[in-house]
């Protein structure tokens, strides 16, 4: 087999937190006077916290507080709806078991500041599971640059051309491609006919599908 290592994304991807993020936009940006709906928040799915707060300032400036400040409000919203709900995607542990079995050193490369990603890890209970756990959250360039992809190979000592990485959104799957990852990706079901997808080696419609076969077909 080529793969020697499974790379997951976090949200969307193992947890549920989509809709978390675009709630938290939507409670945050009105009193900021910034005018918001979903489907503005559906858009930017994959995009870093701080761009995302960056973007509507540029639209609509607010001096009363920091875009820092602006994005821990963000985050501390989606972290708390995360400890609340545990809201792990369909699969997910039978999707890390399968990557075990096939002897795969397994990581996280997100987006996410690594509080969130921490938070989720101890929601989930996943605290022995994954070998590495890298944050973009602090990176130069976040997703579709493949920089949070090619530190989780180099933290693994595996080259990204055998690494695998799971993706849900297109921003995410840029980077892994961009990274020379192999990918899978498991878009919602909203979007998942969505023509752009076809860049991926495999596209899923739940890590419920993924397989012993499936990974030694790389």
């Amino acid at each position: 087999m080529m793969i020697e290592a499974a790379v997951f994304d976090m949200d969307g991807l193992m947890i549920d937190s989509q809709p978390y993020w675009q709630d938290a936009q939507l409670a945050v940006f009105p009193p900021l006077g910034v005018t918001i709906t979903r489907q503005d928040t559906i858009d930017t799915t994959g995009m870093r916290v701080d761009e995302l707060v960056q973007r509507c300032y540029e639209r609509s400036p607010w001096d009363s507080v920091s875009r820092e400040v602006v994005c821990d409000r963000i985050v501390d919203r989606v972290i708390e709806r995360v400890r609340a709900h545990k809201p792990a995607m369909p699969g997910l542990n039978q999707a890390i078991d399968v990557c075990q079995q096939a002897g795969l050193k397994l990581a996280v490369a997100s987006s996410s500041p690594m509080t969130l990603i921490q938070a989720t890890i101890d929601a989930l209970d996943l605290n022995d599971v994954f070998e590495v756990i890298v944050s973009g959250a602090q990176l130069r360039y976040s997703k579709p640059h493949p920089e949070v992809y090619l530190n989780a190979g180099d933290a693994l000592g595996v080259q990204p051309q055998r690494c695998l990485a799971l993706e849900d959104s297109f921003i995410g799957l840029l980077a892994a491609k961009a990274a020379q990852m192999k990918t899978i990706v498991i878009p919602e079901t909203a979007a998942a006919n969505q023509n752009h997808f076809v860049i991926a080696d495999r596209q899923l419609t739940s890590l419920q599908e993924l397989t012993v076969d499936l990974l030694n077909s790389f």
